[in-house]
């Protein structure tokens, strides 16, 4: 069963800065979307339920400080990419 793929209007906006200011995250980002289409809860990033997000809001890796937040919706098939952006208040 494969997901289907879709982004917030925030990630959209995020996703088109991370490609002039950060291309290593972007590219990260772009590798990780076949395997999100496939097993959105396993795999490369260490995925990881978040806290307060029920069983559908997941977190992924894409680097020290950057991850993608996501929710997974089983009965639809759809992974919607909710963030992709610095996750911690690092500076």
């Amino acid at each position: 069963m494969n997901y289907r793929i879709e982004f917030s209007e925030q990630a959209q906006r995020v996703i088109k800065k991370l490609k002039k200011s950060n291309p290593r995250s972007f590219k990260k980002l772009y590798n990780l979307l076949p395997e999100l289409e496939l097993h959105p809860r396993t795999g490369t990033g260490h995925p990881e339920p978040l806290k307060g997000g029920g069983d559908i809001t997941y977190s992924r890796r894409l680097s020290r400080n950057d991850r993608v937040i996501y929710d997974i919706y089983d009965q639809v098939v759809t992974v919607l990419i909710i963030s992709v952006e610095g996750h911690y208040d690092d500076k």
